[in-house]
C-alpha cells in the first residue's frame, strides 16, 4: 500500500496499529491523488495511455493485467486477512486459480465431506478430468484427516464453518498434521471479522466476495489471500493468464461493503441468536447448528420444503451474506451437484442466512412458517 497517510498527513497508515473495525473502514483507501476525493474513483477503463511504447505507469497497461480500482480492493482484502489478495470474477474462479497454481496432474487433495456444492463440482467434474485426485473427509475427525494425507497430497481444503451443516474445523490442528501439504481455508462464512486463517497457520484464504464481504447481494466476486510472496506472484500470473477478473464497478461495490463489515457481522449474529432460540423450542427441529457468529443457521425439519416456501421476510433464494434474510433447502438448490456422493445432504435440511432486520420480526416470520 502507499506509504502516504490515508488522510494525507501524519504518520503512514499501518493496519497493525488498529483494531479490526478501524481496519475495515480504512483498508485500501488512499485518496485520489488528483482531486483528493476520500473515496477513490472507479477506473472504468480497458486500457491506459503509454508515454512511449512499453512505458506505462506501474502495471497499468491493460485492465485484465491491472486496474487501480481492483488494486485498491486487493490491498484492502489483504490487510484484513493479513496477507496479499488476488481477486477474481467469482469465488469459484478464485478456487480454480488456487488449485491450478498449487496442483498438477496426479496431485491429490483432501476435501471436506461437508462442502459447497460448487467446489465439489469443480474438482469432481472439471479438474479430475485433468488428473487431479481427491478424497472427501469428515474434517471434524482429525485422525481421519491425518489418515487421508498421502505422500502426493498437495492441498488440504478446509471450510470452517462448513457449508451447509456449519461444522467448525480446528484449522491449527489440521495445519499441525499436514505433513508437506499446503492448507487453504474457505473463510466465506466466518469472514476476517471472526477468523483469520493465515494467523492460524494456513497458506491461503479464499472468499466468495459475493457473500458477507460485499454484503448487499449486488455483486459476484472472489479472492485468494496468501502471506507468501511466491504464491502471490503465481496467483497474479494465473489471474492475468486466464483472465477471470472482476470489473471495476464490482470491485468498488465489494470495497464499499468492507467498510461496514464489522457492523453487519454483529447484526447478523444478533439475528441468528434470536432465530436459534426459537428453533430450539420446536420439537420437530433436529441437528440445529449455529457456529455462534455470523448469520448462518442450519437445521433439519420434516416439512423443510413447506417451511422454506412459507416465509415472507426470509426470501427463498440461493446465496447468503446479504443484509436481507434468505432461506433455502440445499439438497434442491445449492447442493444438487453433490447428490449421489459422500457429500450428499439430506432433503429435509434447511439453511438460513439471517440478515440485519429487526430480530423479532425474523422470529415472527419463521414462527408463522413453522406453524
Amino acid at each position: 500500500m502507499s506509504s502516504q497517510s490515508p488522510r494525507g498527513g501524519g504518520d503512514a497508515w499501518s493496519p497493525a496499529k488498529h483494531h479490526f473495525a478501524t481496519r475495515a473502514v480504512h483498508a485500501g483507501l488512499d485518496p485520489d491523488p488528483t482531486y483528493r476525493s476520500v473515496i477513490p474513483p472507479i477506473h472504468q477503463t480497458s486500457t491506459y495511455a503509454q508515454r512511449r511504447p512499453g512505458e506505462f505507469v506501474e502495471d497499468f497497461d491493460y485492465s485484465r493485467t491491472a486496474n487501480p480500482t481492483r488494486l485498491a480492493l486487493e490491498r484492502a482484502l489483504g490487510e484484513l486477512e493479513g496477507g496479499r489478495g488476488v481477486t477474481f470474477a467469482s469465488g469459484l474462479a478464485a478456487e480454480h486459480a488456487l488449485i491450478t497454481v498449487v496442483c498438477e496432474a496426479g496431485s491429490h487433495i483432501v476435501l471436506p465431506a461437508d462442502l459447497y456444492g460448487g467446489t465439489y463440482r469443480l474438482v469432481d467434474r472439471v479438474l479430475s478430468r485433468w488428473g487431479l485426485r481427491y478424497d472427501l473427509v469428515d474434517q471434524t475427525d482429525l485422525d481421519a484427516v491425518q489418515r487421508a494425507i498421502r505422500d502426493d497430497t498437495r492441498l488440504i481444503w478446509i471450510e470452517s464453518p462448513t457449508n451447509p451443516r456449519l461444522a467448525l474445523i480446528d484449522i491449527q490442528a489440521i495445519v499441525a498434521r499436514r505433513r508437506g501439504a499446503l492448507v487453504a481455508v474457505d473463510n466465506t462464512f466466518a469472514t476476517p471479522a471472526n477468523q483469520r486463517p493465515l494467523e492460524l497457520g494456513a497458506d491461503f484464504v479464499v472468499h466468495s466476495t459475493t457473500k458477507y464481504l460485499g454484503g448487499h447481494s449486488d455483486v459476484v466476486g472472489g479472492v485468494v489471500v496468501t502471506g507468501d510472496e511466491h504464491w502471490h506472484e503465481q496467483l497474479r500470473f494465473v489471474q492475468n493468464s486466464v483472465g477471470a477478473v472482476p470489473g471495476p464497478f464490482d470491485c468498488f461495490l465489494v470495497h464499499r461493503g468492507l467498510r461496514t463489515l464489522h457492523l453487519r457481522m454483529a447484526a447478523h449474529a444478533r439475528s441468528a441468536a434470536a432465530v436459534v432460540e426459537l428453533l430450539r423450542s420446536d420439537p420437530n427441529v433436529s441437528e440445529l447448528s449455529w457456529p455462534g457468529f455470523s448469520g448462518m443457521v442450519s437445521f433439519r425439519h420434516p416439512r423443510a420444503v413447506e417451511i422454506a416456501s412459507a416465509t415472507q421476510l426470509f426470501t427463498l433464494a440461493e446465496s447468503l451474506g446479504g443484509v436481507e434474510s434468505l432461506i433455502e433447502v440445499p439438497q434442491a438448490m445449492t447442493h444438487q451437484s453433490v447428490e449421489g456422493s459422500a457429500a450428499a445432504v439430506p432433503a429435509d435440511l434447511v439453511r438460513l442466512s439471517c440478515g440485519v432486520e429487526e430480530p423479532a420480526d425474523l422470529v415472527a416470520d419463521l414462527r408463522r412458517a413453522l406453524g
